[in-house]
């Protein structure tokens, strides 16, 4: 009966998370459509409301403005944009933070969350995963006096927060596995362990 029921278990409440978490998104994305005129909205054209649709309208105006921001008008129209938002005191702060993050992030020549290390914290004996945020050379290099690495300490089961650490670059280990194989792991308070290729073929040589 045990059994049966914790096979059970194992179906449905990934599934049901999973749908709770597309809901949450798709209902989130469908608040863009008042940016409609009252008189062009689902409702009003057809006569109800058409889920998902908001998700369509925030893809075509994301990607709209790429390209518009893409050629030489674009870039002066947001170098204007952001002059202006340079002088509000508080929102300047949020912007020129909030686009610095973005622009880590996606940028195709950074390290930033791309690998996953291993690290003794709070202590030494007790190791933790964490990612590398970026390996950029700052004032902590020079003040140090050793190569210094930005890593994000994530905790369980929520990694969206989490600690962030300057560590030495020869106190960490760089390990094989991907950043989602990390995240899976991490999420699941160590209870889902990533396959390690190196295992199986150490584990062949043996026998």
């Amino acid at each position: 009966m045990k059994r049966y029921l914790i096979a059970g278990l194992l179906v449905w409440v990934p599934l049901g998370v999973t749908v709770m978490v597309v809901k949450l998104l798709v209902d989130l994305m469908d608040r863009t459509l008042l940016l409609l005129p009252a008189q062009y909205q689902p409702e009003a054209l057809f006569g109800f409301a058409i889920p998902g649709l908001g998700v369509v309208l925030s893809v075509v105006v994301v990607l709209v403005t790429g390209i518009v921001v893409a050629n030489l008008f674009g870039r002066k129209l947001v170098s204007s944009w952001e002059s202006l938002l340079a002088r509000i005191p508080l929102v300047s702060k949020i912007y020129t933070g909030v686009k610095q993050v973005m622009e880590t992030v996606f940028s195709s020549q950074g390290q930033s969350f791309g690998k996953v290390l291993l690290v003794e914290y709070p202590r030494q004996g007790v190791w933790t995963l964490a990612f590398q945020s970026s390996s950029a050379t700052g004032e902590a290099q020079y003040k140090t006096g050793q190569a210094v690495i930005n890593i994000f300490v994530p905790t369980t089961p929520n990694p969206t927060s989490g600690f962030f650490l300057m560590i030495p670059k020869k106190d960490v280990i760089e390990l094989d596995m991907s950043v989602d194989d990390g995240l899976k792991m991490i999420i699941s308070a160590g209870v889902v362990v990533p396959k390690w290729p190196a295992e199986a073929s150490m584990a062949a040589k043996k026998q």
